[in-house]
């Protein structure tokens, strides 16, 4: 048997604002943005750069009780990991596009990571595995 997370639901407050965030600032690939009118919603879906593995599903609060998890999908802890392949080259390029990163780079014995936000606030680690992972 093989399977796979194909997608990870990120409550967003408008799609027009995520993707502009994760596309134009954080530099990830839309690859889908359609409208569902049966349910009257957008199927936004966007993936960082050389990754066919698993997107997000960009998706909008829709009722009153989801407007809380905006922002804070995790309850303050870090939600999701950004893998890349060269720290150093990622860190500074994030950095002069407006990331706000809350943790500075540090060295662990798995690798280099440092934490950000992304536009709702919720957290995200930056990380170059170096133990063979």
């Amino acid at each position: 048997m093989k399977q796979s997370i194909a997608l990870i639901a990120l409550v967003v407050r408008d799609y027009d604002d995520a993707i502009d965030f994760y596309v134009n600032t954080l530099g990830f690939v839309l690859v889908e943005d359609s409208y569902q009118p049966e349910q009257d919603k957008r199927w936004v879906v966007v993936r960082p750069p050389g990754d066919g593995g698993t997107s997000l599903l960009l998706a909008r609060a829709s009722a009153d009780h989801q407007e809380p998890f905006i922002g804070n999908q995790a309850g303050g802890r870090v939600f999701l990991f950004l893998q890349t392949d060269d720290f150093w080259r990622d860190h500074p390029k994030m950095v002069a596009a407006g990331i706000r990163f809350t943790r500075e780079p540090k060295v662990e014995p798995y690798g280099i990571v440092a934490v950000f936000t992304d536009l709702y606030r919720n957290l995200w680690d930056l990380v170059e595995f170096t133990d063979g992972r």
